[in-house]
């Protein structure tokens, strides 16, 4: 098995895509003007303390108040609330913590207003990104991700990942961890620990422990509303979390990009800095790897799977639907059951790898074509749980309903992603009445004539939609070859399904665009 990131700049921030044996699994989009990333820590004022909702609203710089609960305040609270007065009156305590007495634990069942007052400043991280009309969600629990292990501050508990089930493992890493953590820190171990060595975990510990101590700088001088630990870049933090033997390949096709990522990648695990390699071909680095076909065709409200079925994926405020539907399978199979558990089963691979693609959270209800046999819905039921193990984000699936229904509860941190995959036309946009007399290969023809007579272009290159492609170089004597007679010039068609069906663009031989 196969695992491949592709990352794509652009002139917005970067794509990124993960492959598994070719296919499209994971999809992000990271933009340069994102704010409020999950992970990262901002200073910021209470506004408004709601006793109804036991919750405040904190001002973090979002056009709405971002929203912190009762039960996300954390135990620690009032110790953090002590340490952020401390450091914002310049006091010259110590980031590392040593010595730092700490405050009483909140009760659990306590009222918000005993613990936060209107205009209070607050240490605050965002743990889920605005979505839809709501602002961010916050929690004073602040933790820092690693590798490795999760940093905790104000804390001391050691604890395992679950997923990690060998208990002499589980022992030996909560021994190893409590013997080097610092003074008032907990540490996660996370589930990529499991086998590594001291000398691993202490050099991810002390480049968690170096970020606080560099946070902690930031917010003696920091103003309400500044972002005072910021998550890194989306990129470098799939690689944080997914990276690791299995992967053959990272292509990035941006030189400062390139370098960012190999720096991070020599950082976190060295041996890995060979798969690395910076793209420089012309071709569009998602035009060649087929992820740009595979955005088109996994996006849509309809979702072909394997022998003919499809999915139809609705979504709405409250939750997500995903019908599952037999097409033209039908016809394959002897009797309705077969049928039935035979495109239910290869819909359930095809249901996990949309949730992941699309980033899709909350309530998700999937209805399955109806089985008579309890064995059957047990079998879909198991494939679904299988096909969902890699997927990082928290999730719940209930086994199937007597009626083939599903619910599947999927932790939403971020929103949806969400692709257009229906184009209006630019020609006629969208009115279905056409007022340019020229079409589109006649305007490509005169553009070209133009630049390689009047401009005496030597090499050049054109980017086009394959529709158009195939026009041009189809058959022996292609058009482009009438070309190449005509102006004793080759010119270069590249194939990139991003354009629309009347857009193109023309690149000299430095790969410069040329205004047409």
């Amino acid at each position: 098995m196969s695992n491949e990131l592709i990352i794509n700049s652009t002139q917005n921030g970067c794509r990124i895509a993960l492959l598994k044996n070719k296919q499209l699994v994971e999809f992000h989009q990271e933009s340069d003007g994102n704010r409020f990333n999950v992970g990262d820590i901002y200073l910021g004022t209470v506004k408004k303390v709601v006793q109804g909702l036991n919750a405040a609203f904190i001002d973090i710089g979002y056009e709405k108040d971002a929203f912190l609960h009762y039960l996300d305040l954390g135990p620690q609270v009032q110790s953090l609330n002590k340490f952020t007065k401390l450091a914002l009156s310049k006091n010259s305590m110590s980031a590392k913590l040593s010595g730092f007495k700490h405050e009483p634990d909140i009760n659990k069942l306590g009222k918000i207003s005993q613990v936060l007052t209107k205009n209070q400043k607050i240490l605050v991280q965002v743990v889920k990104e605005p979505i839809s009309t709501k602002g961010p969600r916050l929690s004073c629990e602040l933790s820092l991700a690693g590798r490795y292990l999760v940093l905790v501050p104000f804390s001391n508990a050691v604890n395992v990942s679950k997923r990690i089930g060998d208990a002499n493992e589980r022992k030996r890493l909560s021994r190893l961890i409590s013997s080097i953590k610092p003074e008032n820190f907990g540490v996660i171990i996370r589930t990529v620990a499991e086998g590594k060595d001291v000398k691993e975990l202490d050099k991810d510990l002390k480049n968690l422990l170096q970020i606080w101590i560099d946070g902690v700088k930031n917010l003696k001088t920091a103003n309400t509303r500044d972002k005072v630990i910021g998550e890194m870049n989306r990129a470098n933090s799939i690689l944080r979390d997914v990276l690791n033997e299995s992967f053959d390949s990272i292509v990035v096709d941006d030189k400062e990009l390139y370098e960012e990522v190999r720096s991070y990648v020599n950082k976190i695990a060295p041996d890995k800095e060979k798969i690395l390699k910076l793209y420089q071909n012309r071709v569009k680095v998602f035009e060649s790897f087929n992820i740009e076909k595979q955005l088109k065709t996994s996006f849509g409200k309809s979702v072909s799977i394997a022998n003919g079925g499809y999915l139809i994926i609705e979504h709405t405020e409250a939750l997500h639907v995903i019908d599952v539907n037999s097409g033209n399978k039908s016809n394959q199979e002897d009797n309705q059951e077969t049928t039935a558990l035979k495109v239910n089963l290869e819909a359930a691979s095809e249901v996990a790898r949309q949730l992941r693609l699309r980033d899709m959270g909350g309530i998700i209800v999937v209805d399955f074509i109806d089985m008579r046999k309890s064995e059957n819905r047990k079998k879909v039921y198991d494939r679904i749980k299988e096909v969902m193990k890699d997927d990082r984000s928290k999730h719940t699936v209930l086994p199937l309903s007597k009626f083939g229904l599903l619910q599947i509860t999927r932790q939403r941190v971020r929103p949806e992603l969400n692709i257009a995959t229906r184009e209006v036309c630019p020609t006629c946009n969208g009115t279905g009445q056409i007022t340019a007399a020229i079409s589109i290969a006649d305007q490509i023809e005169k553009t070209l004539d133009h630049i390689l007579t009047a401009q005496n272009e030597k090499k050049i290159t054109v980017s086009l939609h394959p529709y158009i492609h195939a026009y041009f170089t189809r058959g022996i004597f292609s058009r482009r070859v009438k070309w190449f007679l005509r102006y004793l010039k080759w010119v270069h068609l590249i194939e990139d399904s991003s354009l629309a069906l009347t857009e193109f663009s023309v690149l000299n031989n430095r790969g410069e665009a040329i205004e047409t």
